[in-house]
């Protein structure tokens, strides 16, 4: 049975701005309020521009094509208000179908970060894990200027490598998809989770 998360024939997304191999993502310098990253391709080019909506109890982030957001085609919702283990709903906004969801390990995520990647029905499919727990807890102790570095996983195979660069002032992620050979990782997917953990994970920094 195939999942939202596996290989999908749609030729819109084997190519063009979903089918890319490697990502490189930015977070806006100049933004008081709520978040905005811009997501590059590996020609250098704008691929889309994600937003968090400031003042919202739940949190909401919407990834578009570009700057103008007359385009919008990804949701990712909190289902609840400020869980640490929350559940993030992802869906394609074009479509309304709802392509899985991200949810925190809460507890283990204290020492060393977890996400469970879940299918449109919840069933656990994969896992995003922070590299190392020795590096995860300098980071959370001693410094938090050693760069972060997440795998994903797919029924146990690599589908993902999420790093960030050190920056102080600009925070910067490459992301690769190049492992995932048979397309188990819906790209959709995996855009999601890495506008996800930018947002999170950088606003902890």
């Amino acid at each position: 049975m195939t999942t939202a998360l596996e290989t999908r024939p749609r030729s819109e997304l084997a190519q063009g701005r979903f089918g890319q191999s490697r990502y490189v993502i930015r977070r806006q310098f100049f933004k008081i309020f709520g978040g905005a990253f811009h997501i590059y391709d590996e020609a250098g080019g704008l691929a889309f521009y994600s937003k968090m909506k400031a003042f919202k109890l739940k949190e909401d982030l919407r990834v578009f094509t570009d700057e103008d957001m007359r385009e919008q085609v990804l949701t990712i919702q909190a289902r609840s208000i400020l869980d640490f283990g929350a559940t993030y709903d992802v869906t394609d906004s074009r479509t309304g179908e709802k392509l899985g969801a991200l949810r925190r390990k809460g507890l283990k995520s204290m020492l060393r970060d977890e996400w469970l990647v879940l299918d449109a029905r919840d069933q656990e499919v994969g896992l995003l894990q922070e590299d190392s727990i020795a590096l995860a807890l300098v980071r959370r102790f001693l410094s938090n200027l050693v760069p972060q570095t997440f795998t994903g996983t797919v029924g146990g195979e690599p589908v993902l490598n999420f790093r960030q660069h050190f920056n102080p002032f600009i925070q910067r992620i490459s992301l690769d998809f190049s492992m995932d050979r048979s397309g188990r990782l819906d790209r959709r997917m995996g855009i999601a989770a890495a506008v996800l953990l930018c947002a999170i994970e950088g606003r902890q920094q």
